[in-house]
């Protein structure tokens, strides 16, 4: 397998704020409140928090698409923007702005030649194929789908092997096929030492695709560690093969004791609840 250096964290943030003018007013709203993290190479990383949480204010950061007002960003060992940064580090924004008169392809050529990126053609139709859009042809993006689109984002994200792939919630709008590729691209990204960050506010999205996970609110790193030791306590019950006379006489004990049975598949959803509290209450102290 091949890997890069781990002498230098992928991502270093230090006191790192970003406030925004809003409204007519023009008063000063916080994105970022002095965050510290430090994501470490060739392994993927989950930020995960509400909506306004400054998931999306760090990515773009690190992109190099904003600046900070205070603090201080080391990406792979750099400051964000660096000359090579649109060799080494992708971004796939919440949205996928492409050009709706290109198509798939024309799009990727757009992305290597801003890139700079050299020997690119045959990576790009592999990625067309393995994100499901080769047959799409010489269709315009403004046809695609949203699904279709999203993975058009993960194939330009993944384009000329980078060091750093950021993904702000590339679960969005991704179609059944895409959980597929997304999974197939991590896959690809680990063995090749790449280090991936995924955005999401969907527990669910993140919590069996990444090793480490950061949780945000309010602008801070409230809690960051592996997903499964910061969820072990989370309370919950799991029940499988029963049948429904079964379930319901569950459903009913439960409700007698004053509680709630919920299907698994909300179990996260519940987990990613206390998770929100046990960080809050952790800010606090």
């Amino acid at each position: 397998m091949e890997t890069r250096s781990s002498e230098r964290a992928a991502l270093r943030a230090s006191s790192l704020v970003r406030t925004y003018r809003v409204g007519w007013r023009r008063e000063r709203r916080r994105g970022l409140a002095g965050i510290d993290l430090e994501l470490m190479p060739g392994a993927s990383h989950a930020l995960v928090g509400p909506n306004g949480s400054g998931k999306s204010t760090l990515l773009r950061l690190a992109a190099g698409v904003e600046r900070a007002d205070a603090g201080t960003l080391e990406v792979l060992g750099r400051p964000p923007g660096a000359s090579d940064s649109a060799r080494r580090v992708t971004w796939l924004p919440s949205e996928s702005p492409f050009p709706g008169e290109l198509d798939a392809g024309e799009v990727l050529e757009l992305i290597a030649s801003v890139r700079g990126l050299e020997g690119w053609r045959s990576e790009a139709r592999e990625l067309l194929e393995r994100v499901d859009l080769a047959s799409a042809g010489r269709a315009p993006t403004r046809t695609f789908s949203r699904g279709m689109l999203r993975r058009l984002g993960l194939a330009q994200a993944f384009l000329g092997t980078p060091e750093l792939v950021l993904l702000d919630e590339p679960t969005a709008g991704l179609d059944a096929p895409g959980f597929t590729v997304l999974d197939t691209l991590l896959q690809r990204a680990r063995e090749q030492g790449t280090t991936v960050v995924l955005a999401s506010h969907l527990l669910e999205d993140v919590i069996e695709r990444c090793d480490t996970l950061s949780v945000l609110l309010d602008g801070r790193c409230c809690l960051h560690g592996e997903p499964r030791v910061l969820l072990e306590d989370a309370p919950g019950l799991a029940a499988h093969g029963l049948g429904e006379a079964d379930w319901q006489a569950l459903r009913a004990e439960a409700e007698r004791r004053g509680g709630t049975l919920v299907p698994d598949a909300v179990r996260s959803t519940l987990g990613m609840g206390e998770l929100y509290r046990r960080a809050a209450g952790q800010e606090r102290g």
